[in-house]
């Protein structure tokens, strides 16, 4: 029948797409529905037109210092509308770049929303809400309402911004990520509600384009999964550039005025009120778990995400969950490794779960910040001795060059075995090279297969190698 597959996987994004791609690899009949858009948030609203909007600022803010490079430049400024419609145009030829990537593959695209009817079976029916940016008339080439059956259907329905009650973003002065990334005009004064990778981006995108912006984050650190130290760098930096940051406070009400919003912040020893034009609300996503049928199926669910095993597996046989639908850390490309090892478990191939600790995170601030594995302080929580190394960005001869001598590379080692339990890192480039101590970490390697590697000079990674011989006393340029 035609409407029967091999696999069916609900939802388009990052997870989505990958896990349709591999699946058709392995020759299976494979679908995918989507109710929105192809390549799902990511794609479309998040990780690519976010990256835009930042390469924007950051050729604006070096066209604002022209001197530090012995040029010159008059009449500097922006037009928000056009860097608006960049990051929307970069998005959408990308966009469409899924979809012949399906059609390439063979692959059906089920053009509505699914519910899991029963094992093996999915409904597809019209979407329940108003597209964020609808796709009318669907691509050519897909599929409708109906009925369809799997043998194997796997979840990958994202994520949604978490609202806060009595903060609840009204898509015009209280904002979530969709509004930040398509302002109408620039505004003069932000607050920024959480400083997570998505809060700290725009605080610093819009800080870049001459916003005054205020950060309050509820833990006593920002970018709180991040290593301590590299944090407290961080944030000398962002205040150094003029952003005020506020920790181990909450946004306790929000009241909406003539003018903006006027936010009540309270650290728990007083209460202060701060006012501005406008209030992004980023203080985390939640799982797209509603509306699927999963609960009527007996699918374990934890705090708001599907459980799973590690390759993707529920606990009801055929159904399989990947994404940030089944957890943290919720980014796209533990979406697409996820989908992956769930297509190849399903094959019956060899495969390893997921191992969560060698997830590279990536912000791309101003400095930028990244990192793999255990903090410091977590290694130490779990027992290890360990060994720590350092090299500031200031000691390289390429950063110095480049103009950008602040930042620091870390690393974590077992005293007792070499073994690189963490990297993390604050300045130019790093989202660039943190995949070199993930690919280290992977291939188990030790302090002594680092220190022997020759790594190109002059270049940012020579950090990365100082940094390894630092945490055994071997350093050279500091």
């Amino acid at each position: 029948m035609s409407d029967t597959y091999d696999v069916i996987i609900i939802g388009g994004g990052p997870g989505g797409y990958v896990a349709a791609i591999r699946s058709a690899q392995l020759g299976f009949k494979t679908a995918v529905v989507e109710r929105e858009h192809l390549g799902g948030i990511c794609l479309n609203w998040g990780c690519i037109p976010t990256k835009a909007l930042l390469r924007s600022a950051e050729i604006f803010h070096y066209m604002q210092h022209p001197g530090a490079y012995g040029l010159s430049a008059q009449g500097v400024g922006f037009d928000i509308g056009a860097v608006v419609k960049r990051s929307r145009g970069v998005s959408q030829q990308l966009n469409g770049g899924v979809g012949f990537l399906m059609k390439k593959n063979k692959i059906d695209v089920i053009w509505g929303e699914a519910k899991i009817t029963k094992v093996g079976e999915v409904t597809v029916g019209k979407p329940s809400k108003p597209a964020v940016q609808p796709q009318n008339p669907p691509p050519k080439g897909t599929l409708g309402e109906g009925v369809y059956k799997a043998k194997n259907i796997i979840v990958a329905t994202g994520a949604r911004p978490r609202v806060l009650p009595g903060i609840e973003p009204d898509k015009d002065r209280i904002w979530t990520y969709f509004e930040a990334m398509v302002p109408p005009s620039m505004p003069k004064s932000l607050i920024v509600m959480g400083s997570g990778a998505i809060g700290i981006e725009f605080a610093s995108f819009y800080r870049t384009m001459g916003a005054e912006v205020t950060v309050i984050e509820l833990l006593p650190q920002i970018l709180p999964v991040e290593d301590a130290e590299i944090a407290a760098l961080a944030r000398k930096r962002f205040e150094k550039q003029g952003i005020k940051i506020i920790t181990g406070a909450k946004v306790a009400k929000v009241e909406k005025t003539a003018a903006g919003v006027t936010a009540t912040v309270d650290d728990g020893k007083s209460v202060q009120t701060l006012s501005a034009e406008r209030l992004i609300s980023a203080v985390g996503v939640v799982g797209n778990v509603e509306g699927l049928g999963l609960e009527a199926l007996g699918v374990k669910m934890d705090r708001g995400t599907v459980v799973t095993d590690g390759t993707g597996k529920t606990n009801v046989p055929g159904i399989y969950a990947i994404g940030d639908v089944a957890g943290p850390p919720m980014l796209a490309h533990k979406a697409e490794h996820e989908g992956v090892i769930c297509v190849e478990a399903i094959k019956g191939m060899h495969v390893h779960p997921m191992d969560k600790l060698k997830i590279p995170g990536c912000t791309y601030c101003n400095p930028q910040v990244a990192s793999v594995g255990l903090t410091e302080a977590k290694a130490k929580e779990q027992g290890f001795q360990v060994k720590v190394g350092r090299f500031p960005f200031a000691g390289n001869g390429k950063a110095i060059a480049l103009g950008e001598p602040e930042g620091m590379v870390k690393t974590v080692f077992d005293a007792k075995t070499g073994k690189l339990l963490g990297a993390h890192m604050i300045g130019a480039e790093v989202t660039e090279l943190i995949q070199g101590f993930v690919v280290a970490m992977n291939l188990e390697t030790t302090e002594e297969d680092l220190m022997h590697t020759v790594f190109p000079h002059p270049t940012l990674s020579e950090m990365m190698h100082e940094s390894v011989l630092d945490a055994y006393g071997r350093v050279i340029h500091t």
